[in-house]
């Protein structure tokens, strides 16, 4: 039966969090689909979002006709500080806790998780920038602040921004198997050799 990972979109989300996991599911789930894993994106409400620096965004699903999830990512972005308060946005998160086998976020997305409660006593990341802050909203949190990402089995949490391209091809590594990761990591030809 074929696994559905959905990767949530909203206004104001850091690009890269959601399109480099996008980058690396979307080669893996198209050129392998032995694997039997596809990918989705989704809004609150469907139709388009406007990301931090401009990208607009056009989402194939809303909460409300997204099909049933295996995983689902939550990117990061100044957009996550009103999800931080926003209560509807906490209940539909654990409602979602509730239903999806895996929960995943990247950069400030951990913070949401964090503000929902889903990260009590367990070891997690977030954007440096925020890691006071992750352990500010909830002080049971082991903060690992030296992690590209944390996998904590049903819980996954990588750190700022790029981390979110290592946590997915770990989870590819996971799913699959190490030899499927090196194989994707090649196809999209992902090698940091930063300039500086």
């Amino acid at each position: 039966m074929t696994k559905r990972i959905g990767i949530l979109m909203f206004n104001e989300m850091e690009e890269l969090d959601a399109v480099g996991p996008w980058e690396v599911f979307g080669h893996w789930t198209k050129n392998f689909p032995e694997d039997e894993y596809e990918l989705v994106n989704f809004s609150r409400e469907g139709g388009v979002v406007t990301c931090a620096k401009g990208l607009r965004v056009v989402t194939e699903y809303s909460y409300a006709t997204v099909p049933e999830l295996e995983v689902l990512v939550y990117p990061g972005g100044f957009g996550t500080r009103a999800h931080l308060k926003d209560l509807a946005q906490l209940a539909w998160l654990r409602e979602q806790r509730t239903k999806v086998p895996m929960l995943v976020s990247v950069c400030t997305g951990s913070l949401v998780f964090a503000s929902a409660g889903l990260l009590k006593g367990r070891c997690a990341t977030t954007h440096w920038a925020s890691l006071d802050l992750l352990a500010q909203l909830d002080p049971t949190i082991e903060v690992c602040d030296e992690e590209r990402f944390v996998d904590e089995g049903d819980l996954v949490t990588s750190a700022g921004v790029s981390a979110g391209i290592d946590m997915a091809l770990h989870l590819v590594r996971r799913f699959v198997s190490s030899e499927r990761a090196i194989q994707v990591r090649r196809g999209i030809q992902y090698d940091p050799r930063p300039p500086v």
